[in-house]
């Protein structure tokens, strides 16, 4: 039997596409840009986009590590895992692009056009339907996350899990849980806004995704109710 929480040492097929498209992902962050700095005045123009490219480059990661995790840890390679993990693949590929523009536009705002934002607002609706596209992908995102995780937890008797994997396994749920409970935040926003005539106030919605804080607590109680119901320790 593998060891504790390492059920995934081989890298399944299925792993290690995803993996190449997470890889794919990031250089849609790059090679997106124009063409090659031809001067220094270019390259440090070019230069100033590196914040906006480690914003976006730190959640793909995020992202991707989730589902390495998760591989490692339950090593699952039927229908439904294959599915999720396809499902998620086409919804990174979606999500690079609003993620870009997003990190692109905050960070030309917080510097007063200094660093260059890549798109133009045309109006206000144009900003309310930024911030709502991001918010579908990344709940969407979450939601398949989640499903990982929850396939591992039915699969649970067939893994042989042991008291221990399976307080852990429901505390990685609850984990998960924030990330599409985030995003279903920030859309509630986003339609509050719409339905209240203010569109320039849905970029506030992001103030919903610093909610993932709260992760830890959530986690830590999530846990200690698993140990009450899986009972003592042997």
């Amino acid at each position: 039997m593998a060891g504790k929480f390492e059920r995934g040492r081989e890298v399944t097929r299925i792993e290690a596409f995803v993996d190449a498209a997470f890889a794919f992902a990031v250089t849609l962050l790059v090679i997106s840009f124009n063409a090659l700095p031809d001067s220094v005045d270019a390259l440090i123009e070019a230069l100033k986009g590196v914040p906006a490219f480690a914003a976006s480059f730190a959640l793909l990661a995020m992202l991707w590590w989730q589902h390495a995790d998760w591989s490692r840890r339950y090593g699952l390679d039927d229908g439904p895992s294959v599915l999720l993990s396809l499902l998620l693949v086409f919804l990174v590929l979606v999500y690079v692009f609003p993620l870009r523009i997003i990190f692109t536009s905050f960070f030309g705002w917080v510097s007063d056009g200094w660093l260059p934002s890549g798109i133009t607002m045309r109006s206000m609706r144009d900003l309310q339907l930024l911030f709502l596209s991001y918010a579908i992908a990344w709940t969407t995102l979450g939601f398949v996350v989640v499903a990982l995780y929850r396939h591992a937890w039915r699969k649970r008797e067939e893994l042989g899990l042991s008291r221990a994997e399976r307080i852990d396994l429901r505390g990685q749920i609850a984990a998960q849980w924030m990330l599409p409970a985030t995003g279903v935040l920030a859309l509630l926003f986003i339609a509050a806004c719409a339905l209240l005539g203010v569109p320039w106030l849905s970029p506030f919605s992001g103030f919903a995704y610093s909610m993932m804080g709260f992760t830890g607590l959530v986690v830590g109680r999530a846990r200690r109710r698993a140990e009450r119901e899986e009972g003592a320790a042997p």
